[in-house]
């Protein structure tokens, strides 16, 4: 996830909203981060950060829902995250920076904007963490019931931590053989499944079209378990954003994020898609379960042997690679909101006094403060999941959704200036503007309102929209003791 906007641009001093980029202004100064992270780093990123638990397990509520249509579902979903990625690849090309969006929204909409995107998003990584570190510890913990869950909590937080404040390098590494794991399991069941369904494989038939068109046919459930789909799965789909944020720390930014947003998106959604083809035309959709993984049903099915250990050591992979790459887009984050006055200085040191070298430039006591935040979060999951942890839970739910509506409004806003006052910034430009950008708004608010709709996905709305109303109110209320302080000294 990925801010942009320079962090010379405000100041907690001022409140000026940010120059609009111009000619002059559209060049941002150089972070002082480490430039550590290579092109394979990022595009690898691109691919395996939204491949995780949400694909492996999670689909199966969404195929429960909507039946084979589960297809129809994804690719609306895909869709939607797709438009969201290439406008917030248009604007991290033009600008990168370490906060991206929250950087960008501050350029387009003012200090507010940026400040409540930025916190919010924080808020949303270091709380999902939690869920990450305790799914992957309970599945550990089934390998070696002699270790108490709490431990391996405690062992994974310790080991991502060290490597967060080490060199930006070891992140881009833990996260390339991650994502290659999970991207080359996804590509050995899709080559599986068609396989599969030809009737290929030792003791198989051909399916054919039996499986998408019996057990109530295409669409089961009509269109009302499309729209139920979508509101399951397009809550996957998060995570993209750390490409932008992990690209200013490249060597060459505006090239980088161009080519990873490119690469990821469309095969992203070819991995997404193709695996629920190959689940729903190889067995019945009626045979997948909510909370049980889809994958497993059909490599049983097939006659793979352990076909469930091997997706549990896939999952627990999933887990801990979204936990290293919620880490980094934190402490990233933050430590953008501290370099625009946003959260406190004592955030900005980084490691080798600003070195640009792979070995300094990391910023840890940014890394710090969100694993400290994080170590909160688990511990409110392992004593209170049900009650405080839930709440928290839920006050982050939807907040994915006002990320990405704030990325397209402020979209709307930088390509209009970009295109008068630096057109040559536009390397990667966002798809029939502003049209489709209006269409992403209208389909992000038809999601929430969808979600106010439906008995089990409104806490989520409600509770985000509270934490978000706290967000501004706190946001507005900082800005105007600013300009009160500075009238005053005028006078």
């Amino acid at each position: 996830m990925h801010e942009v906007p320079p962090p010379t641009s405000t100041s907690a001093s001022t409140s000026t909203p940010a120059p609009a980029p111009g000619p002059s202004s559209s060049a941002v100064p150089a972070e002082p981060l480490s430039h550590g992270l290579k092109q394979r780093h990022l595009t690898m990123l691109g691919l395996g950060g939204v491949i995780g638990a949400g694909l492996f397990v999670g689909s199966g509520a969404g195929i429960a829902v909507a039946g084979p249509a589960i297809v129809v579902s994804y690719l609306i979903a895909g869709a939607l995250a797709m438009l969201v990625m290439r406008m917030l690849g248009e604007m991290s090309a033009a600008m990168p920076a370490s906060g991206s969006f929250s950087v960008h929204a501050e350029r387009a909409l003012g200090r507010w904007a940026g400040f409540s995107v930025g916190w919010l998003y924080w808020f949303l990584l270091v709380v999902v963490l939690a869920v990450e570190a305790t799914a992957a510890a309970q599945i550990a913990h089934g390998w070696v019931p002699g270790i108490e869950p709490w431990a391996w909590v405690l062992l994974f937080m310790v080991v991502f931590t060290a490597a967060n404040l080490t060199a930006v390098k070891n992140f881009g590494e833990f996260e390339f053989w991650f994502a290659s794991l999970k991207v080359g399991a996804i590509v050995v069941f899709l080559v599986l499944g068609v396989l599969a369904v030809l009737g290929w494989l030792p003791d198989t038939d051909p399916v054919g079209m039996t499986n998408l068109t019996g057990q109530g046919g295409f669409l089961p459930n009509g269109w009302g378990g499309v729209v139920s789909g979508v509101l399951t799965v397009v809550f996957a789909f998060g995570g993209l954003e750390v490409v932008t944020i992990a690209a200013a720390e490249t060597d060459d930014p505006a090239r980088a994020v161009g080519r990873a947003v490119r690469s990821a998106v469309v095969r992203i959604l070819f991995f997404y898609v193709g695996s629920m083809l190959v689940i729903v035309t190889v067995l019945p959709w009626t045979a997948q379960q909510a909370g049980l993984s889809p994958y497993v049903k059909v490599l049983d099915a097939i006659g793979v042997p352990s076909a469930g250990q091997i997706m549990n050591i896939v999952v627990f992979v999933a887990l801990l690679s979204a936990l290293n790459a919620n880490l980094y887009g934190s402490s990233r984050m933050i430590f953008s909101l501290a370099e625009r006055g946003e959260a406190p200085r004592g955030l900005l040191k980084v490691s080798g006094g600003g070195s640009r070298e792979s070995t300094g430039g990391v910023p840890r006591r940014a890394v710090l403060a969100s694993v400290a935040f994080g170590f909160v979060s688990v511990l409110l999951n392992l004593l209170w999941p049900d009650t405080v942890f839930l709440y928290m839970l839920n006050s982050v739910g939807a907040v994915l959704l006002f990320v990405w509506a704030l990325i397209a409004a402020s979209q709307l806003r930088l390509r209009a200036r970009l295109e008068q006052e630096a057109p040559e910034a536009l390397s990667l430009r966002m798809w029939c503007f502003p049209y489709l950008t209006w269409v992403t708004l209208a389909g992000l608010f038809g999601v929430l309102l969808l979600m106010l709709t439906d008995e089990a996905a409104r806490p989520q709305v409600l509770w985000s929209a509270g934490a978000t109303a706290l967000v501004l109110l706190v946001a507005v209320g900082r800005q105007w003791r600013e300009r009160r302080g500075s009238a005053v000294a005028d006078r």
